[in-house]
């Protein structure tokens, strides 16, 4: 396997971005190591909420959430998963498989950090791969935040909107990071955002985990990666722990999963389910400090 590493001179003067990243080194799989970044924000003994992220961005996707979290004295902890911001990046699009990034994360955020008594937010893929964490690792879990997310098992239909999308990653010659947020993004982000989106990926050679992932999402019920989500649904469904869906009130890519997990889920039951309003996909750009308050006030009182 060969690994990428993006030069740490690409990630500075970062908007809004202050926090010096942390590194914890994991098996690839393929007998290397591979270095996954993550940033911590709120005081070292709070309660801990676990951001994850999905395609194509980074933890600074969660700049604003974070601060929120850190203000109510939460420890949040925002993680790149391989592939993407500092983290490292195996080169080759078949490296990345649904159950390596399961697994790589999982030996980040509990073999390597000891997490436990973790509130999960995830959005994008940072459902897809959290949830399965919550369904394998359910001792570890105290709640769920499920923010614009889902965990396909190949049986029901994607959006057409998520169709357009891998197919225009499948097709581009260059893969265009920062306007393919902007464009999940209801609120106009600068340049600067952009830019700073872009950064992980120096060239076209960086990419291959953000143009992987679409490819990886189950479509098809033989699908190994939908199998094992067929797996954890039933036991997703029965989790007695608070399972909160916080999604926006305008994405096109994953809204129909909302009624859903509020129906399927027994940990949803009972609970006032807010919407992020004014936000698109993206709910963190669009609405960050929303959404945080949103986790805030799910942790602090549950």
């Amino acid at each position: 396997m060969e690994i990428l590493r993006t030069p740490d001179d690409r990630f500075t003067d970062l908007p809004d971005f202050p926090w010096e990243p942390r590194y914890v080194e994991v098996p690839s799989g393929d007998g290397e190591q591979l270095r996954i970044a993550y940033v911590e924000a709120g005081p070292a003994d709070g309660p801990i909420v676990l951001c994850l992220h999905g395609e194509p961005t980074w933890s600074f996707l969660y700049r604003k959430v974070l601060r929120v979290l850190a203000d109510a004295g939460i420890r949040g902890i925002a993680v790149d998963l391989v592939g993407f911001g500092r983290s490292d990046k195996p080169a080759a699009v078949e490296d990345y498989t649904y159950a390596r990034h399961v697994e790589w994360t999982r030996a980040a955020v509990f073999d390597a950090l000891g997490l436990k008594d973790v509130t999960l937010l995830g959005q994008d893929w940072g459902g897809l791969i959290g949830l399965r964490l919550v369904a394998e690792n359910s001792d570890r879990f105290a709640r769920v935040v499920a923010a614009n997310t889902g965990l396909p098992d190949g049986r029901g239909k994607m959006s057409d909107v998520w169709y357009m999308f891998r197919d225009a990653v499948a097709n581009a010659e260059t893969l265009d990071i920062g306007r393919f947020v902007a464009g999940g993004c209801k609120v106009p982000i600068t340049a600067a955002v952009q830019a700073a989106y872009d950064a992980p990926f120096p060239d076209e050679s960086y990419k291959s985990g953000a143009r992987a992932f679409p490819a990886l999402v189950p479509t098809e019920p033989d699908d190994p990666g939908g199998m094992a989500n067929a797996r954890a649904w039933p036991v997703l469904a029965e989790l007695d722990i608070p399972f909160l869906v916080a999604f926006s009130d305008s994405d096109p890519i994953t809204g129909a999963m909302a009624p859903v997990f509020k129906k399927s889920i027994k940990g949803a039951q009972g609970l006032e389910h807010p919407t992020i309003e004014g936000a698109s996909h993206f709910l963190q750009e669009d609405a960050g400090e929303q959404l945080g308050r949103v986790v805030a006030d799910f942790v602090r009182n549950d």
